[in-house]
């Protein structure tokens, strides 16, 4: 940071980004040419067969070619470890290195071509050995080159261009005047075609609509408007985040105050209310693993689960008019049949239509709550993926909230979608005329715990006694507002550290400025920084202490100052309010803080153990509140915290050790 500029713009690539890559291949290099040498030492005077002058020739000029380029790879190397990632000064002469190796490939490459003409060759009778190493080096040579071009390829900035005018003489610009008001507006629309293009080339297996162009644009703008002001290049957030869960952990092994948080409170009220809700979940977190289908099944029975499968495919299935949707072999069906232990009379619909804004779920008859159950699946395709990322906000306005509240814009299409079918399609109405004393329940894992939380709130004035169990949900979801409202009939469940509950906006916005403070501050190279930070992921041990810049850091001794630092420190990102001297532009989307839904379960482990997996692993659950969800926490847990397998363990455990409790 910042990124490396040559030939005339900015890379995705820092200059201390070549230590590692550029150690590996300098061992390579040097095997290879020590390797040459031994050959061309063995069998020297032994050159007198068929094309023997041409083999000796090109030896000797490969010899003295990977001389030159082990050379440059080692200066290349000294270079990039010097500095720190705030201060490139003393890596200021590598674009000229990286030139001097960039003219190399080009005998490297006509040196590649005639050592494989040489080898198909069928005049060529040399000594078989020979001829083999020859091979082995000409493979060598192109799997270099083909590497250099992919490695070329993946660090390519579209943008580097016009980002590298920004970023220099953008803080001197004058905003006002319309000649820079329009470069401005012109940059910032390059940037947004180029994620538009990118976000449509990772979904060009999907049948593509006017629905999905629409989120094209706004995830594209979303993506824009979070990464233009920074200078960050992708191994900087890596060290960013290795950082950070480093200082986390120091500061999670100090003493803490007390949790402002309702944990183990005296009033028996609470706490026998927090065992009954745990015991909901638990037994409704099957409804919402269940919505996954087959894909889940599998995944939690990896062994049996396809024998099973197919010995249910080939079983009687409810009529089509209770199912939508595609279930080849009736996969999906059987495997919903299995978790959720339900018998075929029990589910009144079933969808297994998915795409953009519509997700599959089911209504089934729960009678050992007696309850209908409405289970809304998660996230599992890139139409769903799509539904997540369409994170502007949209007002929906209720009779009983004083003020109007703000929602997650694609989930709230999703919950619409589900409610017209519900509502319009008769299906509940359906269930009520079988089951009429029966309670309504909305489950949810994910994003399917999102769609049933703003679906709750649209039913509830119709249904007054509904219960929303929402396992995981995302974190920008509601408004204050809404939030409170949802409390009386709503229960969001966490664990751990689950990233995506703590997903917003603001929560981004906040983690990107941690990673610019710390990787700014730090005194250590980054190459150090993450080795070091691969070790203690993998094996653990004690924080790194690692020396900072942030008490008495004098500015003076940086040969450069950070620029991606000192501009997102001064100025408020576009992501919380759009920039008042832009208002004459296309103003970014608004995303004001956004809270989950309802009352928080925070489930954690007790044991502090860092190992990846264990089998005797003890949680502990308290009610929380939505400030305690206001930071992202790096942890290796924050994915698989939020799978739904553990979710469902988790809770399982709790209700286990209150049985057993109550048993005592």
């Amino acid at each position: 940071m910042p990124g490396l500029v040559v030939f005339g713009r900015r890379w995705a690539i820092g200059s201390d980004d070549f230590v590692l890559p550029g150690a590996f291949e300098l061992f390579v290099r040097l095997v290879w040419w020590i390797g040459i040498l031994a050959l061309y030492t063995v069998h020297k005077g032994q050159f007198n067969c068929p094309g023997g002058g041409l083999l000796h020739s090109y030896l000797l000029v490969l010899l003295i070619l990977l001389a030159s380029i082990i050379c440059v790879l080692s200066a290349l190397v000294y270079i990039s470890m010097q500095g720190t990632i705030s201060n490139p000064g003393p890596r200021k002469s590598l674009p000229k290195l990286l030139y001097v190796r960039l003219l190399l490939c080009f005998p490297e490459f006509i040196w590649a071509v005639v050592g494989a003409v040489w080898v198909s060759d069928s005049g060529v009778h040399c000594e078989r050995t020979v001829v083999n190493a020859i091979v082995v080096t000409v493979i060598a040579s192109w799997v270099i080159i083909i590497f250099t071009i992919i490695g070329v390829v993946i660090v390519f900035d579209p943008l580097g261009g016009k980002k590298t005018f920004y970023l220099t003489d953008g803080v001197n610009r004058n905003l006002e005047s319309s000649q820079s008001g329009q470069l401005l507006y012109n940059v910032k629309s390059t940037a947004t075609r180029v994620w538009e293009k990118r976000i449509r080339l990772l979904c060009c297996c999907i049948v593509q609509d006017d629905d999905h162009r629409v989120a094209f644009t706004s995830i594209a703008e979303l993506f824009r408007t979070y990464f233009s002001d920074t200078d960050l290049v992708p191994s900087d957030i890596a060290a960013g985040l290795t950082l950070l869960h480093q200082e986390q952990d120091k500061m999670e092994s100090c003493p803490k105050e007390p949790e402002e948080v309702l944990c183990h409170s005296p009033s028996s009220l609470v706490t026998d209310d927090l065992d009954i809700e745990l015991e909901n979940a638990a037994h409704y977190m099957l409804f919402a693993a269940a919505a996954y289908g087959w894909p889940y099944y599998i995944y939690t029975n990896p062994f049996t689960a396809l024998c099973k499968l197919n010995g249910d495919c080939c079983r009687n299935r409810p009529t089509d008019s209770d199912i939508t949707g595609s279930d080849r072999r009736n996969f999906h069906f059987g495997s919903i049949l299995r978790i959720t232990g339900l018998q075929y009379r029990d589910f009144i619909h079933i969808s297994f239509h998915n795409k953009i804004y519509e997700i599959p779920f089911y209504v089934a008859l729960d009678h050992k709550k007696e309850a209908i159950v409405v289970a809304v699946r998660g996230t599992l395709s890139f139409e769903d993926i799509l539904t997540d990322l369409s994170a502007d906000c949209e007002d929906l306005t209720l009779e009983d909230v004083l003020e109007n509240g703000f929602v997650h814009k694609g989930i709230t299409q999703a919950a619409n979608y589900i409610y017209r079918k519900l509502i319009n399609d008769g299906i509940l109405n359906q269930a009520f005329t079988i089951a009429p004393e029966y309670k309504l329940v909305i489950v949810g894992h994910s994003l399917g715990g999102g769609t049933a939380s703003i679906l709750a709130i649209m039913l509830r004035n119709s249904f007054p006694t509904l219960r929303c169990y929402a396992f995981s949900p995302p974190g920008g979801l509601l408004s204050k507002s809404l939030a409170d409202y949802t409390k009386h009939f709503i229960v969001s469940v966490i664990v751990g550290k689950d990233l995506v509950a703590r997903l917003s906006m603001p929560n981004m916005e906040d983690l990107k400025k941690r990673i610019v403070r710390i990787v700014a501050n730090c005194n250590r190279p980054k190459y150090q920084i993450l080795l070091r930070g691969c070790w203690y992921e993998v094996f653990g041990g004690d924080p790194d202490n690692f020396p900072t810049e942030l008490d008495g850091r004098n500015q003076d001794a940086l040969n450069q100052p950070l620029l991606a630092e000192e501009t997102l420190m001064v100025h408020r990102s576009p992501s919380y309010h759009a920039l008042e001297d832009e208002s004459h532009l296309n103003s970014p989307p608004q995303y004001p803080r956004l809270y989950l839904p309802g009352k928080i379960i925070h489930i954690v482990e007790e044991s502090s153990s860092r190992r990846l997996c264990s089998s005797d692993i003890k949680y502990s659950a308290r009610w929380s509140n939505e400030t305690t969800f206001s930071s992202i926490l790096i942890s290796p847990k924050m994915i698989t915290d939020h799978m739904p397998d553990v979710v469902l363990k988790a809770l399982n455990s709790l209700s286990q050790e209150h049985e057993s409790c109550i048993s005592c």
